[in-house]
């Protein structure tokens, strides 16, 4: 079963379509000291293999947590240099996907090892599919979900992989990454922390990495008071990805605004929010909008760099028409481990993704659903019910 078109599927097609869905709007959750967001690939993969066993909620929530847990330290092993040509959230997506969908299985503990060494097979997804033209972003994540299933599936049925598939010389690591891997680093505080714990929260319906300079502009204008007529212009100084991914003058779709430091800063300016309607073929049509963008600047900072990827930061610099410039330091994002959205600003947003979607009352049922922990199949049949009624 699928929740996108509520129509009966194999696990795989299922998986397909809701990590597709699940990542088109950018909104899903990140694992900041990887650069991955594990939610897409891996809950889609959990909820469809779940369904087609009849899992109970406990064993649903288990396979989450695993396949986060590998994921996110395959990722911190792989860091920072396989985000230079590969979508980590592709990748290594494929492999909590399989975690999870062994464990749901039934898998032992050498049978999970198997199904993390077939996906490393299937692992995929470049970083111009990315950060260039095209719709195949979203897609990456389908397929780290549906390619996931696949190897988690294999496993039960008895293939196996390399064991050395993660860290040989010729394996995965080695392959799209320096060297073989910082395994040390993706082990630290094992059994101390779960990284299903360190999660960020999205504030906001763009690329994260353009986060911190969203989190600044709003407390200066907080703080000064300004409207963007008042502005001559705004200097934002980052880290790599803010220049390399988000400095984007050309914005021909929702896609690209999502991408566009320029776009998402004039966006806030002007409406106060960068959430659903920020992408609106309405709102992507404002003319002040479109030319406030050319007013603002995107440069790296040498210091805010060196911190990245443990820290995501940003350096704002605002001249008013009026001659005064004002600065501002910031230091989290809106939504980190350490600068977490309250649960009211989670409600917020889940209220606003699911409107127009479910009818109130259906959003409330759901919602008491996710928290309580009611058993999965009635989470499963609100979705569909409703998403096909839709």
């Amino acid at each position: 079963m699928t929740y996108v078109d509520g129509a009966s599927g194999s696990p795989r097609h299922a998986a397909l379509l809701n990590g597709t869905a699940s990542h088109t709007i950018e909104f899903d959750d990140i694992f900041r000291d990887g650069g991955y967001h594990p939610g897409s690939p891996t809950i889609s993969a959990a909820l469809a293999v779940a369904q087609a066993e009849g899992s109970s909620v406990e064993a649903f929530h288990r396979a989450v947590i695993g396949g986060y847990e590998v994921g996110c330290r395959i990722a911190i092993a792989l860091q920072p240099s396989h985000y230079r040509n590969w979508h980590i959230t592709a990748t290594v997506g494929t492999m909590g996907a399989a975690v999870s969908t062994a464990m749901l299985k039934g898998c032992s503990a050498e049978g999970i090892a198997h199904a993390i060494a077939i996906a490393s097979s299937f692992a995929g997804g470049h970083q111009e599919n990315l950060q260039g033209q095209g719709q195949t972003k979203p897609m990456h994540c389908g397929h780290a979900a549906e390619a996931g299933v696949l190897a988690g599936l294999a496993a039960a049925e008895g293939v196996t992989g390399s064991p050395g598939s993660l860290d040989a010389p010729h394996g995965y690591a080695a392959a799209t990454s320096d060297g073989t891997g910082n395994w040390q680093a993706g082990l630290e505080g094992l059994n101390e922390w779960t990284s299903i714990s360190r999660m960020t929260f999205k504030n906001y319906g763009c690329c994260g990495h353009i986060f911190p300079a969203l989190d600044g502009i709003n407390a200066m204008r907080v703080e000064h008071g300004f409207d963007p007529g008042d502005i001559a212009e705004v200097e934002i100084h980052g880290y790599g990805p803010t220049v390399s991914i988000c400095d984007r003058m050309d914005v021909q779709s929702a896609r690209d605004a999502r991408f566009s430091l320029q776009y998402c800063a004039a966006a806030l300016l002007h409406t106060g929010a960068v959430r659903m309607a920020a992408f609106s073929p309405e709102t992507l049509g404002r003319d002040d909008i479109r030319a406030f963008m050319d007013r603002v600047i995107v440069t790296e900072d040498a210091t805010i760099a060196a911190a990245y990827p443990a820290r995501r930061q940003a350096r704002l610099v605002i001249t008013l028409n009026s001659g005064v410039v004002i600065e501002h330091f910031q230091p989290t994002r809106k939504g980190d481990p350490d600068d977490p959205l309250t649960d009211a600003e989670l409600f917020e947003k889940y209220d606003e993704l699911t409107a127009g979607v479910l009818d109130a009352g259906a959003a409330e049922r759901l919602r008491d659903v996710i928290m309580t922990g009611d058993e999965l199949p009635g989470l499963v049949l609100i979705k569909t019910r409703q998403l096909s009624a839709a």
